[in-house]
């Protein structure tokens, strides 16, 4: 069974921190891209980021780039979101899912329960 699940999430004032994790068990995670998204109050889910599997290259929404770093380990199944100088907009409920494939073009293909953040302005 494939399983992700996300943690790490809280609340913090505007320009703080937060490190997301996510846990990925039930499937061969090194061959699957993994995106992160979030899901504001009264807002489609977003994309934030995403790495893919074997050569790690890493795309960021503009909205985030420049502040929000993701990084993968293939040999423990985990990935993770840091999160710096954070603002109000970024407030909402973060997913991890793994990707269709390699790369970071196809379909999410299961998600995790996702992890609240809030930024306090």
């Amino acid at each position: 069974e494939v399983q992700l699940v996300e943690s790490g999430g809280g609340l913090v004032q505007a320009g703080g921190s937060l490190r997301l994790s996510c846990a990925a068990s039930g499937f061969t995670f090194e061959d699957y891209a993994i995106g992160w998204f979030r899901q504001a109050p009264g807002k489609e889910r977003e994309g934030v980021s995403c790495t893919t599997s074997t050569d790690g290259i890493t795309y960021y929404a503009n909205s985030v780039k420049g502040r929000f770093t993701m990084s993968r380990d293939n040999a423990k199944n985990w990935v993770y979101l840091q999160m710096n100088t954070l603002k109000s907009e970024d407030t909402g409920v973060y997913y991890c899912g793994a990707m269709g494939g390699r790369l970071c073009d196809g379909a999410v293909l299961s998600w995790g329960q996702g992890t609240q953040v809030t930024v306090s302005s």
